[in-house]
């Protein structure tokens, strides 16, 4: 497969996993479209099943950089393919991030107005978080740590990849066909938004939280989208996801794979 394909596949997807997600969002956000978290996570589980489907046939469909990064650990995919994967993941999330802003900057103005809100104001975090996450919000009486919110992201994520390894993997006996693994991995995302979501918003993925913050800083939004003076939302945001991916793609690839290639059974031909 050419690289380019690789490249377009992961832009796509990623884009249409952030337009999706991020959405709904905005929606709840500007609108109260959305009453509750499930809500919110079964769309963003959805959105990653149909982003799967849509663009796998281009590429492998990670459409997280924690994923392609635990692909090469784990021995799934070479490392020269790993930059096509992370400019396409990450301009991906980029443009669904600006489309987002053309389609709702006249309702974002309309809400920030009602609200008496300022634009880059500490207060304005209402509306950056349509795009970047937060794991502390201002005024909040409980606080999350970064130290908690960086395990939680490592542990989501962790998670995530080993279900994707698992769900994947041509010896395990227990997995869904090929068909069906996309709608598992989406329903994987939509449970562990349920549990992570409260601390972190559960970004899971470094190119759907750092591609649109970076937008809300560039759309006025400035210190508001990266309100950490020490830049913690990188170190919970992108060094999280990256780290609990690694430790889950280093535990399947030399612990579990191993187990299940050893286990002997007539339906479980491993070469």
């Amino acid at each position: 497969m050419h690289p380019s394909q690789h490249f377009v596949g992961e832009l796509v997807g990623t884009f249409l996993m952030v337009f999706f997600g991020c959405g709904s969002v905005a929606v709840s956000v500007l609108f109260s479209a959305h009453s509750g978290l499930f809500q919110i996570a079964m769309i963003w589980g959805l959105a990653v099943t149909i982003a799967i489907y849509a663009t796998r046939h281009l590429s492998c469909a990670h459409l997280n950089p924690a994923v392609s990064i635990a692909m090469v650990l784990g021995r799934r995919m070479p490392l020269a393919k790993l930059p096509g994967y992370l400019a396409g993941q990450f301009i991906g999330a980029f443009i669904a991030a600006a489309v987002l802003y053309l389609l709702f900057a006249d309702s974002i103005a309309q809400f920030e107005t009602l609200h008496q809100i300022v634009r880059g104001s500490a207060e304005s975090f209402r509306t950056a978080m349509m795009f970047g996450e937060f794991y502390t919000h201002p005024g909040d009486a409980a606080v999350v740590s970064q130290t908690t919110a960086f395990i939680a992201e490592a542990i989501g994520t962790g998670i995530l990849v080993f279900l994707v390894f698992s769900l994947t993997e041509g010896c395990n006996l227990g997995r869904p066909g090929d068909a069906l693994a996309p709608l598992f991995i989406g329903l994987t995302v939509t449970i562990i938004i349920s549990v992570i979501a409260p601390l972190t918003q559960a970004g899971l993925n470094p190119a759907r939280d750092l591609s649109p913050r970076l937008f809300a800083f560039l759309a006025g939004w400035r210190d508001a989208a990266m309100p950490d003076q020490n830049y913690g939302f990188i170190t919970v945001y992108v060094l999280g996801p990256i780290c609990g991916g690694a430790i889950a793609a280093c535990l399947f690839t030399y612990v579990i794979e191993p187990l299940m290639k050893g286990k002997k059974t007539d339906s479980c031909d491993c070469a």
